[in-house]
C-alpha cells in the first residue's frame, strides 16, 4: 500500500551541503586567518610574526576536518509550510521575515529576530530566491 504524504510535508526542493564550497570556504578562511594573524603579531612587535602563516591555516584545517562529517551531512528541505534541516532545525515559512544570500550561505531571519544560517550551498542566490518565492505574502 502506498504511503500518503500530507501536502504540508511534500518536499518541494532539497539542498545538500556542497563539499567543494565547504573546502573553498575553508581555504579562504585559512588565507584570511594567516594574513590577519601575521598582521596582529607584527603590529604587537613579535619578531616571529611568520608563525601566523602556519598557525592559522593549521587551525582552520583542524576545524574543517573535525566538523566536516557533521557539516557535510546537513540537507535542507523546503516544503509548502516549512524549511527544515536534517539536523533537526525547522521553521514555519509564516515566521520568516527575510531571506538573504550571504557568501556561500543563506540567512533566514525570523519575525522574532532569530536567525539561522544555511551554510556551504552551491548556489546560495538560487536557494534564497526559491525560499522567498514560497513565503506567504510574497518575496521578502
Amino acid at each position: 500500500m502506498a504511503e500518503v504524504v500530507a501536502e504540508s510535508e511534500r518536499v518541494l526542493e532539497r539542498w545538500p551541503t556542497d563539499r567543494r564550497t565547504y573546502i573553498r570556504d575553508h581555504l579562504v578562511m585559512a588565507v584570511v586567518g594567516a594574513l590577519g594573524a601575521m598582521a596582529v603579531l607584527y603590529a604587537i612587535g613579535n619578531a616571529d610574526f611568520w608563525v601566523g602563516a602556519i598557525a592559522a591555516p593549521l587551525a582552520v584545517a583542524v576545524r574543517g576536518g573535525y566538523l566536516a562529517s557533521e557539516d557535510l551531512a546537513i540537507v535542507w528541505e523546503l516544503t509548502p509550510d516549512f524549511l527544515r534541516g536534517s539536523h533537526g532545525r525547522a521553521v514555519s515559512l509564516r515566521d520568516v521575515e527575510k531571506v538573504r544570500a550571504l557568501g556561500s550561505g543563506v540567512q533566514v531571519v525570523l519575525l522574532g529576530g532569530d536567525k539561522m544560517m544555511m551554510k556551504y550551498l552551491a548556489t546560495p542566490s538560487a536557494v534564497q530566491a526559491r525560499i522567498a518565492a514560497e513565503l506567504p505574502g510574497g518575496v521578502r
